[in-house]
């Protein structure tokens, strides 16, 4: 009676663990809208894999995979973070992507008038000025990028304003606590509080793309690099360029 009582425990441990699968998603806060609209998609044909999303900046969240974080998918808004968890071996093999690309843009509130250019940033009327830490922001490494190139950075160097993620500077600017800030087209899209004024030539800076791999101390490869597939799928591709991303 024990054995036969057992049996049936026995047998039913893989469906409880199908369906506590879950896979955590290190993504650039810029991809937030994107990312949580598509979840659902990939869940109706995948109801016992839980995806979970922990969001921030590309530099933070590499920390945070070196340190140990159990993540099982990295997704960055530059090719950077990725390269150096590539050389310390955390990645695994042949997992490396790239799902979307994306521009710089110069943003200011909506009420505001008399910024049409970059070279404006250097009028008494712009205060404080947005941009996200170049050290540990991609949006902020591109805007420093373009700002050096255009001879505006030490003129305007005062006034920068720095953000932990893209996300914290394009709030700077909708509360009007920055007079200006440089974030994604894909962030600028989703605010009615803030307006474009000028999309940075895409020489000026290195090339906006987001690369994604699966992390190599994964409890649940096959399901982060299933998750990882759909991504590049007809699905969610339609929902990035729902949101401005430009498609691979």
């Amino acid at each position: 009676m024990l054995i036969a009582i057992g049996l049936p425990n026995l047998s039913s441990a893989p469906v409880v663990a199908q369906s506590n699968t879950n896979v955590l998603v290190s993504a650039a806060a810029s991809l937030q809208d994107a990312l949580e609209e598509i979840k659902p998609l990939y869940q109706q044909t995948n109801p016992n894999i839980k995806i979970t999303y922990n969001f921030g900046s590309s530099g933070a969240l590499q920390q945070q995979i070196e340190q140990g974080a159990p993540v099982d998918v990295f997704i960055s808004a530059a090719k950077r973070q990725v390269d150096a968890l590539e050389q310390k071996n955390l990645l695994v093999p042949g997992t490396r992507s790239i799902i979307a690309k994306n521009r710089l843009v110069l943003v200011v509130p909506k009420n505001v008038s008399g910024v049409s250019s970059f070279y404006n940033l250097k009028d008494e009327k712009v205060r404080k000025i947005a941009i996200g830490e170049p050290r540990s922001v991609p949006a902020g490494q591109y805007a420093q990028q373009v700002l050096e190139k255009l001879k505006l950075w030490e003129q305007i160097k005062s006034k920068l304003v720095y953000a932990n993620n893209v996300r914290q500077v394009l709030a700077s600017v909708e509360s009007g606590n920055a007079d200006a800030g440089l974030v994604y087209v894909t962030d600028a899209k989703i605010s009615k509080n803030v307006k474009v004024v000028v999309a940075a030539d895409e020489k000026y800076h290195s090339a906006i793309i987001y690369p994604l791999a699966v992390i190599k101390r994964s409890k649940n490869p096959d399901a982060a690099k299933k998750f990882s597939q759909f991504l590049s799928s007809d699905k969610a591709k339609a929902v990035f360029k729902k949101y401005g991303f430009i498609l691979p």
